[in-house]
């Protein structure tokens, strides 16, 4: 089946926010399928610099091949969890001027039905961002206790009938291993009431794909990780900008930029408080109708945007 062409998000907005300089040094923490990071070399001078980061192995190959036509882009095969170690082995620690993440699933991903993240396509139930790292959703499905299974939904997928989708699942590995895409979708929507996805925009597994997507590959701890690490990565006066799709994600960028822009506590008392690690810039960020119109993806993006400061961090 023909992939889909991937649309980025906010894609203007991004580069309107990041303010990139034409011999500045730029990092793209997930290329996807490189629509940001193109964009970002169009902007770039032939003195500028991005680096490119993705652990998925068809974006490393798009992203290779890129970089051997433009010897601007660096491409890291990897983790944004190891953000921080990325940028140092480069000699970049601390001089980076536009950092982009741009969260989730690129749509070429859920087309490719051996990846598993697709409940649309059949496939092995796998989920991985990295196929090479760690094991697929379906091995832990098969081992997972009925409580477990339903706190990953519940707390991932805010899955109102996580325990009945749990237990269906459980049901059904007995006989035997929930292993495809297609079985574990028809698990969930045998578990979900017909009257409440009746006449509903989404399909009644999307939310429980998302959840044990999240789980497996640790999404919500990575970017926790990776979120700590910009502080060390960004020069003073370099841009941060985080495009989210989903509501746990979002709260975590947006309690990590407010902590870290609020003025640290003076050393001793009545000493002016130190400058804060970084500086929010506007408003939160959300597709236009025409762009939401266009790329259904868009319309649960949000974009925030910080700048880094010369401030050491400040204590959560």
């Amino acid at each position: 089946m023909p992939q889909a062409e991937h649309q980025p998000v906010l894609l203007d907005a991004a580069l309107a926010a990041l303010e990139p300089r034409e011999s500045g040094i730029c990092v793209d923490a997930t290329y996807g399928r490189g629509g940001h990071s193109r964009a970002i070399l169009g902007v770039l001078g032939a003195g500028g610099r991005l680096v490119a980061i993705d652990q998925d192995p068809d974006a490393a190959a798009d992203a290779e091949a890129l970089a051997a036509r433009d010897p601007r882009l660096t491409f890291v095969r990897g983790s944004f969890r190891e953000l921080r170690a990325h940028i140092e082995a480069l000699g970049l620690l601390g001089r980076v001027d536009a950092l982009l993440f741009d969260l989730g699933v690129s749509s070429p991903q859920f087309d490719v039905g051996a990846r598993g993240f697709s409940f649309r396509h059949d496939g092995p139930l796998d989920m991985r961002m990295d196929p090479d790292a760690g094991a697929p959703v379906s091995d832990w499905l098969h081992r997972a206790s009925h409580g477990e299974i339903a706190s990953v939904i519940k707390r991932l997928g805010d899955e109102p009938f996580a325990g009945r989708i749990a237990s269906a699942i459980v049901a059904a590995r007995a006989e035997t291993p929930v292993a495809t895409t297609r079985r574990l979708a028809e698990l969930v929507v045998a578990a979900v009431p017909a009257r409440v996805s009746a006449g509903k925009r989404i399909h009644p597994a999307t939310r429980t794909f998302q959840a044990l997507r999240m789980h497996v590959n640790d999404e919500l701890g990575a970017l926790d990780a990776a979120l700590d690490a910009t502080l060390d990565v960004l020069a003073p006066g370099g841009r941060l900008a985080v495009i989210s799709f989903h509501s746990l994600e979002d709260r975590r960028v947006k309690r990590f930029m407010r902590t870290q822009a609020r003025p640290a506590p003076p050393p001793v008392p009545m000493a002016a408080a130190p400058d804060p690690a970084l500086r929010l810039q506007g408003r939160p960020v959300r597709a236009g109708a025409d762009e939401a119109g266009a790329n259904p993806r868009a319309r649960s993006a949000i974009m925030r945007v910080a700048e880094r400061t010369g401030a050491p961090r400040v204590s959560a």
